[in-house]
């Protein structure tokens, strides 16, 4: 069997030092949909290193190593085809406001593998600490199709946080994303060629190239700062979701946000252009 549950379970904790720059930053931002109009106040607080302020999801890219997804199928343990391979969820908890330039240790392990019969699960915790203590800690949910059946534990439901709530969102925004936004996304460090690389992406079963679930992630989670917050970076806590489908490049993403009280929004976002389907469930940010 390709994935050996108990040899990647079991496996040593791998440890990098990581490094990043304001540029690496502004890059991350620009990725994910930032400094549109190019001259706005709220815009220029992402893109301009004189007055940056950091979006806690580029937690999820900082150093430019090895992307969550990667990571996992470095694992002893793991020898799984890359184009079987799908990003089922992301979690991050910020201890502290993530500097604009810094240097940390990260530590990542597999805490996780789970049969869910046709797909093999594996959860890949990352923890990220400076000099003064812990920054943050991410969680990747990353899906092996093909590697499920050997009767193993199921793991938990997916929709920890239940459905969206009832009745109208407190905001909606729509965000366009660009033809190319999976390009210059792809440069703060996820090169994986499912999205950019049409054959592989055919191989992987999809008519194109596929945006990273990363980007929308982001993208929804700067929505939620934009439009709630006033901007206010430091009052994310923690921030979850499921990756319900694809987005593909050039889409138009529907955030919806429904306030629950002074300490979280719940989001669900949709594919404008394919009737509103769902690309991320299950949505939560908590706020301080």
């Amino acid at each position: 069997m390709p994935i050996d549950a108990a040899k990647a379970l079991s496996a040593a904790p791998r440890t990098d030092t990581i490094a990043w720059t304001a540029k690496d930053v502004q890059l991350y931002h620009l990725g994910i949909g930032a400094g549109v109009p190019a001259t706005d106040p709220g815009e220029l607080r992402y893109t301009l290193e004189s007055r940056l302020h950091v979006l806690p999801s580029f937690a999820t890219v900082a150093g430019a190593g090895l992307p969550g997804v990667i990571r996992a199928l470095s694992v002893p343990g793991v020898e799984v085809d890359l184009a079987q391979v799908l990003h089922g969820g992301q979690s991050l908890v910020v201890h502290r406001t993530v500097p604009a330039r810094g240097n940390a240790t990260a530590t990542a392990r597999v805490t996780a593998v789970y049969d869910k019969g046709t797909a093999a699960l594996l959860v890949l915790r990352t923890e990220a600490a400076d000099a003064d203590g812990p920054l943050w800690t991410d969680e990747a949910r990353i899906f092996v199709r093909g590697e499920g059946g050997w009767g193993g534990d199921r793991g938990p439901s997916a929709r920890t946080r239940g459905e969206a709530p009832a009745g109208e969102p407190d905001r909606t925004v729509e965000r366009r994303t660009r033809e190319d936004q999976a390009l210059l996304y792809r440069l703060s460090g996820d090169d994986n060629p499912l999205h950019a690389d049409p054959a592989f992406a055919r191989a992987a079963g999809f008519d194109r190239p596929v945006l990273h679930g990363l980007c929308t992630y982001g993208m929804t989670l700067k929505a939620v700062v934009d439009t709630l917050l006033d901007g206010d970076v430091t009052r994310v806590r923690s921030y979850a979701t499921r990756f319900a489908r694809v987005v593909y490049p050039g889409e138009t993403l529907r955030i919806r946000m429904w306030r629950q009280g002074s300490g979280g929004v719940r989001v669900a976002v949709t594919a404008v252009e394919r009737g509103e389907a769902p690309v991320l469930a299950d949505t939560a940010v908590e706020l301080s």
